[in-house]
């Protein structure tokens, strides 16, 4: 299983860009770049919550638990 992040709906559904987030979260823009592009081995809970509120979401939202196929 893997941890899909959709930032990048998010931030398309709400008209906002990376660095727009990064403002509104106070969390750096390469941070953020990671997540749009699924590239975060970790993600602070504490981050996670301000993205939340940033875009008026729920967790669910941008985390999604996927089963990946087995070979």
């Amino acid at each position: 299983m893997k941890i899909v992040i959709h930032l990048d709906n998010m931030l398309e559904k709400n008209n906002m860009t990376q660095r727009e987030l990064a403002r509104k979260t106070g969390i750096r823009v390469p941070s953020i770049n990671e997540m749009y592009h699924n590239q975060t081995i970790r993600l602070p809970l504490d981050n996670l919550a301000k993205i939340c509120e940033a875009l008026q979401c729920e967790i669910t939202d941008i985390l999604e638990l996927v089963k990946e196929p087995i070979e």
